[in-house]
């Protein structure tokens, strides 16, 4: 997987971890045990009963042995999103 991610630097990700949290932000960096490294970041937390919140959180390192899914956002799309109007579960955590 690390080898993927090289594509990946500079640009916008998403990363969803095995707790169920969902990390956006400009990957920086990661290593051979996909420590990564994302910077500009924020946190959305979903709910059923309001819309998504962002919890913005800066340059951010998440443990390699957490990440469940690393994927690119399109920027433009995202953009057009009203995260007010989203109202969804929260992901569980991933069962070993």
């Amino acid at each position: 997987m690390a080898s993927g991610l090289d594509s990946f630097v500079n640009h916008t990700v998403s990363i969803i971890t095995s707790d169920g949290r969902n990390f956006i932000g400009t990957l920086k960096g990661f290593d051979q045990t996909i420590n990564v490294i994302i910077d500009e970041s924020h946190e959305r937390v979903y709910s059923t009963t309001s819309g998504v919140e962002q919890v913005m959180l800066g340059l951010h390192i998440i443990r390699g042995d957490n990440v469940a899914i690393v994927g690119l956002i399109d920027d433009e799309l995202d953009n057009r999103l009203n995260l007010a109007n989203i109202k969804a579960e929260p992901l569980n955590s991933v069962v070993h």
